[in-house]
């Protein structure tokens, strides 16, 4: 049985997402210190509190951010711990929330709206990545905004960009998940193969293409699409984290002054990703496609990789 320390909360967890990380770790692509629970998606109760725990209390309800940084290096200072070389990562570097109770610190733990279900809540982890890409992208009501991948990202992503305002297009390589996409409220979609993507971007925008592009793929084919559907003068967000190398036509990217920024999970979007739920703006729920018990959870990850699904929950309580 596992017990708090200092700073640190027992959550007993509640639900947990499935995702690509925990998919390559259980299959060997991505090498862990082992045994390891695996796991970092989670909404739960706080079971337990350590000494000096002051922000949450037993009983409370939470969504966890599963990254904690070290607080002394200089990107920590600086207010830069998303990127921390010393981070510590849930699921990964220490066990994770596929079990029925895990240790975080109090810190990781952000308070839950009332009357949200943990259902909804479920994703909260990757809504905070585009609600972060999104406000670095800075998007503006009436921008034309295409979204690169149509999984759980990318998803998420076109919603909060139509909440704040843009028109959004998503480009994926299958047509697949297009039906969902437009009932998030997508304008319009384009499968890879079906015509130039520039061709596609400047149809859809009325200019020379859209003014800002959210890639949510981390393939290096989805850095090229994403180049090729901006405009001059326009932004790309990179939030993939491609696994092989990206060639990049960096001569397109100074003649067009497009502007390449890369997103990191996240700093202080928890709260604002759970606001985006309570008030309707994203909807969560449809894109959870499968949903386990815990002692079951090998076949969550045989469903992972199934053609019909987008997000996996693993109920645990």
């Amino acid at each position: 049985m596992i017990a708090p320390r200092a700073g640190d909360v027992i959550i007993r967890v509640g639900m947990a997402g499935l995702c690509g990380t925990d998919y390559r770790i259980w299959t060997g692509d991505r090498p862990v210190g082992y045994p390891r629970v695996l796991g970092h998606e989670f909404v739960g109760t706080v079971a337990e509190a350590g000494i000096a725990v002051k922000r949450v209390r037993v009983g409370d309800r939470v969504a966890v951010e599963p990254n904690y940084s070290c607080g002394a290096c200089p990107l920590c200072r600086e207010g830069n711990r998303n990127l921390c070389l010393s981070r510590t990562a849930v699921g990964i570097d220490v066990d994770g929330c596929f079990a029925e109770s895990v240790r975080v610190p109090e810190r990781c733990c952000w308070p839950a709206p009332a009357g949200v279900p943990d259902d909804d809540l479920l994703i909260t982890e990757p809504l905070a990545v585009v609600v972060r890409a999104v406000a670095r992208g800075a998007v503006v009501r009436g921008e034309s905004a295409a979204v690169v991948g149509a999984g759980s990202l990318g998803l998420l992503a076109l919603q909060v960009l139509r909440g704040r305002g843009a028109r959004v297009l998503v480009v994926s390589r299958t047509a697949r998940r297009f039906a969902l996409a437009r009932e998030l409220g997508a304008e319009a979609t384009h499968a890879v193969a079906d015509a130039p993507l520039e061709a596609t971007a400047r149809t859809f925008s009325g200019r020379e293409g859209v003014d800002v592009v959210i890639e949510t793929a981390g393939t290096a084919e989805a850095v090229a699409h994403a180049l090729a559907l901006v405009r001059p003068g326009g932004r790309v967000v990179l939030t993939g984290l491609p696994h092989e190398p990206t060639p990049v036509a960096f001569f397109s990217v100074v003649r067009r002054e497009v502007t390449l920024t890369g997103s990191m999970i996240y700093q202080d979007e928890f709260p604002e990703a759970m606001r985006l739920v309570a008030a309707g703006t994203v909807r969560t729920r449809p894109l959870v496609t499968h949903r386990f018990a815990l002692d079951a959870i090998g076949e969550a990850f045989a469903a992972h990789e199934r053609a019909d699904s987008i997000k996996v929950a693993v109920k645990v309580s």
